[in-house]
This record gives C-alpha cells, structure tokens and sequence, in this order.
C-alpha cells in the first residue's frame, strides 16, 4: 500500500472519529450544562463527564491530525491553501481544548466547595455558570466558525485537483458555508446553536466529512491526479 492510499484511510478514519467523539462528548455532559447547580452537589455524575472531556481531547487530537496528514498532500497543488488549512484546524482544535478545560475546571470548583466550612453558594454557582457559558461560547467559535473556513479551503482544493468526486467537494462548499453562516446568525441572536435550524444548517457539513471519510477510506484518492512520489515530510 503506498502513502497515498495510507493517508487516504487515516484521514478518513480521523473525520469518522471526529464526528463520533463529538457527538459521545456532548450527550457526557448534559449534566454539567444543563444544571446550574452542578458546582454544589460535590462530585455527582463526576466520572460522565470526565469521560465527556477524554471524548473532545479525543476530538480536538483528530482535528489536529487531519490537518497534518492533509499538508503533504494539499502543499503540493497549493501551498496557501495547505497553511491555511492547518491554522483553520489548528485554532479549532485549540478553542475546544479551551471549552474542555472550563468544563473541568467546574468539577474542580464542585470538590473546592465540599471542603469548605460555610460555603457561599451563590459565588461558587454564579462561577459555574460562567464557565459553562465559556464553554457554550467556544462550542460555537471552534466547530461552527472556526471549522467553516477550512472547510470552504479543503473542498476548493478538493473541487480543483479532483482528488475525490466533485460532488463531494460541493456538498462541502456548501456546508462550510452554512456552517459558518450558522455561526454568524447564532452570534447575532437568530436563534440558538442548539436549535431545530442550527441542526438543519448543520447537516450538510456532517454529510461532507462523513460522505469524504468513507469515500477516503473505501477508494482513496484519485491516483491518476495525485503524486505517486508522495511521502510524509
């Protein structure tokens, strides 16, 4: 098996594993961000949503991977496109990291209050919904915003070079654009990210990444089109 056909299978498994982790991550921490009195019940429902946070670092670290597996491949057609996407990753990656430790910083704060003599539950419960409102904020700036722009790079590169069908990179066109759009229209009150239209703008981004991790996987890239010289620097 060559290096494209290699690179091909990780990046498509990475997309699947992505997708996964994320969706697992958000149902683990329901009870972090949907009770607003989390902070002061000591360590209830604790262990969830430690696994809640393994589950993004697991996100973020798959994030990160595409994007360094994808350069070698992108930096030989273009190497703009090939930096930018790897930033666009890289700073997604970086505000879920950001989200996770705000969440686990509220575990912290749960154990914080236990020890304490005369608690005062109003401050530990005004902090707790302080860093699940940071966590709402970078759930919406990494996944939405950030990941609208590296979207719209990967399928522009992807509809030029021809690597995958270009049905594929129009279903990721169009997606990295209604991310995005989503994001905006979020940020400017529309409506809420978690929402019957923040699900429907959603899914034609989910349907890119899932449709290209198993085309990846199961055909790879075009070998007529791609470097057959192709090897990870």
């Amino acid at each position: 098996m060559n290096a494209n056909r290699d690179i091909a299978i990780i990046v498509g498994v990475l997309f699947i594993l992505a997708a996964v982790t994320a969706i697992i991550g958000l149902a683990l921490y329901q009870p972090i961000l949907n009770d607003p009195d989390y902070i002061i019940k000591g360590s209830a429902n604790e262990t969830q949503v430690v696994w809640g946070a393994v589950n993004e670092l697991i996100l973020a670290f798959s994030v990160i991977g595409i994007s360094v597996m994808m350069f070698p491949v992108v930096n030989k057609e273009n190497e703009s496109i090939a930096i930018g996407y790897v930033c666009f990753r890289l700073l997604e990656a970086t505000i879920i990291i950001i989200g996770i430790i705000s969440l686990l910083s509220i575990v912290t704060l749960s154990h914080e209050f236990g020890k304490e003599v005369v608690p005062n539950a109003s401050s530990y419960i005004t902090a707790g919904k302080l860093l699940v409102a940071i966590h709402n904020w970078t759930f919406l700036l990494g996944p939405n915003l950030a990941l609208g722009p590296s979207t719209l790079m990967m399928s522009y590169f992807l509809y030029v070079s021809k690597l995958v069908p270009r049905i594929i990179a129009v279903l990721g066109l169009i997606g990295g654009s209604l991310i995005f759009s989503c994001a905006l229209l979020v940020i400017f009150g529309a409506f809420l990210q978690v929402s019957a239209w923040g699900a429907i703008l959603a899914i034609p981004v989910f349907a890119y990444e899932m449709s290209l991790a198993v085309w990846l996987i199961v055909k790879g890239f075009n070998s007529s089109l791609v470097y057959s010289s192709l090897s990870i620097k």
